[in-house]
């Protein structure tokens, strides 16, 4: 549609289809209204003349569901500095997908599966009456939060340690709490010398830390000593929420961060393991291997 500036320049008959334009103008409704609220001058109104006809515009095409620049957003009313401008307020629509999306920015899934992003609390499977205390657990850190540490959830395969974990990072979310689920041994694999320092400056960090598959890692004296035990030694300090998945219990996970290429470095071990004993703990999550269902 053509604005009042094209109207009154190429027209022949200006006067005629302008006071045409405005008096179509003023009939509406949402104009009249506004006019009323902010107590409008006759000197305002006229000044505001071609805002009311660009929100009229850009309503009817808001309407219609027509491309616009502002997609996402309806056209309103304000006051600017003595006569009416256009603005645009989200909709109901994006708003809504807004927060779907910040919802699912605030879980960082690294190294599993994207899919855990949907999991709810409602999903956990408490067939088995040992599942509950896990459950409830986790359910208390997340009403609680930051009071209750975080747990060491030790298991069997696939009876969904992972899953229970990410249904609550999920929960977190809702209350704007951040959560990192990261696939260990895959993290481990993925680092290198280069590398190193920046993902486990970005890792040590995390609102709340979920070490996924823990002990399944191939271990070595670096990985141990310059990459697990920076990254807890930041989060004790800091007494940041960490939790751990593992198919070990802590005593054999004790025995896995001892045993590299070279020796047994028991004692080694045995620091790291203080630092997951203060951060976690241990719980053993019962049930049957889910993934083959």
């Amino acid at each position: 549609m053509e604005s009042i500036g094209d109207i009154l320049g190429q027209r022949q008959d200006i006067r005629e289809n302008f006071e045409k334009l405005v008096t179509e103008v003023m009939k509406d409704s949402a104009v009249q209204t506004f006019i009323s609220q902010h107590q409008m001058t006759t000197d305002e109104i006229q000044r505001s003349y071609s805002k009311f006809y660009e929100y009229l515009r850009e309503r009817e095409k808001f309407k219609k569901g027509e491309k616009r620049a502002a997609d996402g957003y309806e056209p309103i009313l304000i006051m600017n500095h003595g006569y009416a401008d256009v603005s645009y307020q989200t909709t109901s629509d994006l708003a809504e997908k807004q927060a779907a999306q910040n919802l699912l920015r605030r879980v960082n899934i690294i190294g599993l599966p994207k899919s855990l992003k949907q999991v709810s609390l409602a999903d956990i499977a408490l067939d088995d009456v040992q599942r509950i205390e896990p459950y409830q657990a986790l359910v208390d850190f997340i009403s609680n939060f930051p009071q209750h540490k975080g747990l060491y959830l030790y298991g069997d395969f696939g009876v969904g340690k992972s899953f229970m974990l990410a249904a609550m990072a999920n929960e977190l979310a809702k209350k704007n709490i951040s959560t990192t689920l990261l696939h260990y041994p895959t993290f481990i694999s993925d680092l290198d010398f280069d590398n190193a320092k920046l993902w486990v400056n970005e890792i040590k960090a995390s609102q709340v830390l979920v070490l996924d598959d823990i002990g399944a890692e191939q271990n070595n004296a670096w990985v141990r000593d310059s990459i697990l035990q920076v990254i807890l030694q930041h989060r004790m300090q800091e007494n940041l929420p960490t939790f751990f998945t593992s198919n070990l219990k802590m005593s054999e996970l004790e025995q896995h961060l001892a045993e590299t290429k070279k020796a047994e470095e028991i004692w080694p071990a045995k620091r790291v393991m203080e630092r997951i004993k203060y951060l976690a703990k241990e719980m053993r999550l019962k049930g049957e291997n889910r993934r083959h269902d």
